[in-house]
């Protein structure tokens, strides 16, 4: 659905989706661009100064968590209608050079604790995100996708991230949508922030802060951050420059992108993967994930490109568990993002080690390699029709995954036959436009199918720091670019 921003009411193109609902403070909307929309719609318009009850309902689809907002904002030379999707970003040159993807809560049978609070009230989290690419300007993506209530923001900041929370005073900024200094985020939606002057670098850190003043449900959480999320006692201290925190976390509570104004020819590339790519285990408040290293790389190389990591741990391509699986979040954590020329996938380890007996979800059916291949083979059609590369990664070794704990069935022989078929076609099945051979590089020359024990971080599944570093040196940038970049 597409709707492209209008400024004016004089001779400006509208195109919006037929069930739009317009949610605008309390002022009038000027007539002309009244008459104009309500023609174009061919239905009375809905306006309210609260969340619409029809735009809640379809935002109730959990799965497609970047739904359009309207918000229009009335002044004298007319109000602006924004539009959330990838081609307005485009026509607005609006690139993502950063994302953390949201899920839900998981329920209490499987092993990992989730760790996050339930509610906050009355309190501010402030997040730290490093970006890829820099810009002049940056907005911010809040998330409620998996919320059952309203999402009520009272304030928001942005800045240049100092230590421990604290951040640059100079370059502290108020968040605003549609010009007000709150929102109400519906159900099962995002908001996306006016542009704010921020001067960023590339690889610099951003500070995003946000004041929760109402019970606030924490639903839609990327929970494996490997970053400090740093929260306040009562009150709202989103400009403050140094923060107080009476408690942390390595979550990321709400905040699902930043974008800056992109600079001509840029393109993005989104890794899409699992717990491997999410950079579990690695240091935190580091940027050791192998993602992030390629960022730093590309910036080396002097490449216009920036880095999306759209991993969550848990994540599996034909099923739910820790988050929503890989088909059913394509559209949402792709396809949404402006300038997408690459996708990067590593995913297919969890559908392989989670069912079984003395697994994660024993009750599931266990795929076949088979399976599995035919999930790919969706994903790459569906990146191919939309005019987007996609590399496959190799599956890395798991011999004796969990080894000793309640979870050890994770790997058996019967599972690792399934880790080599998959890994075999992904090398010759020509299906992806580029391979990495993550498998290769991780593996123990001395023995087979286990991971080396200089990347190990201790459960024979995920890389440790030098791991990371080492999946992302040895990846050929043209891979992922294309021969002609």
């Amino acid at each position: 659905m597409l709707l492209t921003l209008v400024q004016n009411c004089h001779g400006s193109r509208i195109s919006f989706p037929r069930q739009a609902v317009i949610i605008r403070p309390a002022a009038a909307l000027p007539a002309c661009l009244e008459e104009e929309i309500k023609m174009r719609l061919n239905r009375p318009l809905v306006f309210t100064d609260k969340v619409s009850s029809e735009l809640s309902t379809a935002a109730g689809r959990k799965r497609r968590r970047r739904q359009i907002i309207l918000i229009c904002a009335a002044a004298a030379a007319g109000s602006a209608i924004a539009g959330f999707s990838a081609q307005g970003a485009e026509k607005a040159d609006w690139i993502t050079t950063w994302a953390a993807t949201p899920a839900p809560r998981w329920s209490d049978d499987l092993p990992a604790p989730f760790g996050v609070p339930e509610v906050l009230e009355n309190q501010t989290v402030r997040q730290v995100a490093r970006i890829s690419v820099g810009g002049k300007s940056v907005r911010v993506v809040l998330s409620n996708a998996f919320g059952a209530k309203p999402l009520t923001i009272g304030a928001g900041s942005v800045a240049i991230a100092g230590k421990d929370g604290n951040v640059d005073q100079a370059t502290l900024k108020p968040l605003t949508w549609g010009g007000n200094s709150s929102v109400v985020v519906p159900p099962g939606a995002p908001i996306l922030s006016d542009p704010i002057a921020l001067s960023a670098e590339a690889l610099s850190e951003i500070s995003v802060s946000i004041f929760l003043p109402k019970k606030t449900a924490l639903s839609s959480v990327h929970w494996d951050g490997v970053q400090t999320a740093y929260i306040s006692g009562p009150g709202n201290f989103t400009n403050e420059a140094a923060f107080k925190a009476d408690s942390t976390l390595k979550s990321r509570l709400f905040l699902s992108d930043i974008w800056v104004d992109a600079v001509p020819e840029s393109e993005a590339i989104v890794f899409f993967g699992d717990s491997i790519t999410d950079g579990n285990c690695s240091t935190p408040d580091a940027n050791n994930r192998w993602p992030d290293h390629i960022a730093k790389r590309l910036q080396e190389a002097n490449r216009k490109v920036a880095v999306v990591n759209e991993a969550f741990s848990g994540n599996r391509v034909l099923t739910d568990g820790m988050g929503v699986n890989a088909l059913g979040r394509f559209d949402s954590d792709i396809l949404s993002h402006p300038k997408v020329s690459t996708v990067v996938l590593m995913m297919g380890i969890n559908d392989i080690g989670w069912p079984g007996q003395n697994a994660i979800t024993p009750d599931d059916k266990e795929p076949t390699a088979q399976d599995i291949i035919t999930g790919y083979k969706q994903l790459i059609d569906r990146a191919h029709a939309h005019g987007i590369r996609i590399v496959g990664a190799t599956l890395t070794p798991f011999a004796e995954t969990f080894k000793g704990l309640p979870t050890e069935g994770y790997y058996t022989p019967e599972k690792e036959k399934i880790r080599v078929a998959v890994n075999e076609w992904i090398r010759t099945g020509g299906g992806f436009d580029g391979v990495v051979d993550f498998d290769k590089v991780m593996e123990d020359p001395a023995k087979p199918g286990y991971l080396r024990d200089d990347y190990d971080c201790g459960d024979n599944l995920h890389p440790n720091d030098a791991g990371y570093k080492a999946m992302a040196d040895a990846v050929d940038l043209d891979v992922l670019l294309g021969s002609a970049k």
